[in-house]
């Protein structure tokens, strides 16, 4: 099968990408609002980027009105956020809080999440995440018609991490963290369920 993907519907192209590229790893973002009230909603269109610097990559779409969602839109009015990863433990709330609550909603409260004191940046981090990575915003790229998408890329500038999860090698115990995936539709996936490869140099390769 060879499609050209801008000659699809919108909803068809977004059904087929998300069926595609799987698992993608879930943010649940908080951010505050202009009264410091925190949002928090859930983003698979995201991964880290870079490690030099330390950055995070969110996708974000406008409503169909044109008008920024609340994530989108205090971003661009504080340039702070924080992403909180998502174990299975928090899937339920985390799954939530893509409920379109009104404006100025306390979406921790409404679900059940605990907010606590960021350590740089003033939207709360989520305290049943096993790690949350606060974070500045260092660009906001517009894609699509009328800016449509906002690609939204931030630098790391604080990290918290329950305890027990990393060594004093800095290796992370993937059975603490305990994150899920987002699959298409509405299937997620654990991932305990893991193998390994070695890495091979080219002349094992070639006897491999």
């Amino acid at each position: 099968m060879d499609l050209d993907l801008n000659s699809l519907p919108l909803g068809e192209r977004y059904k087929l990408l998300c069926g595609l590229v799987v698992p993608r790893p879930i943010a649940l973002v908080t951010t505050s609002n202009e009264d410091g009230t925190p949002n928090a909603a859930p983003f698979s269109f995201f991964n880290v980027i870079s490690h030099d610097p330390p950055m995070v990559v969110l996708g974000i779409d406008r409503r169909q009105d044109g008008t920024p969602k609340d994530t989108l839109g205090n971003i661009q009015r504080t340039g702070e956020f924080v992403v909180n990863l998502v174990s299975e433990a928090i899937a339920v709330p985390m799954n939530a809080c893509a409920t379109d609550f009104p404006p100025g909603h306390n979406e921790l409260e409404e679900v059940g999440l605990d907010g606590a004191a960021s350590t740089v940046v003033r939207p709360p981090r989520i305290v049943q995440s096993p790690t949350s990575l606060e974070c500045r915003l260092a660009r906001d790229l517009e894609f699509g018609a009328e800016g449509q998408r906002h690609v939204i890329i931030g630098d790391i500038v604080h990290v918290h991490i329950a305890d027990g999860i990393v060594n004093e090698r800095f290796h992370v115990d993937q059975d603490r963290t305990n994150l899920i995936g987002r699959m298409a539709g509405r299937d997620y996936v654990r991932t305990a369920d893991r193998f390994k490869l070695e890495a091979l140099h080219y002349k094992e390769w070639q006897g491999a």
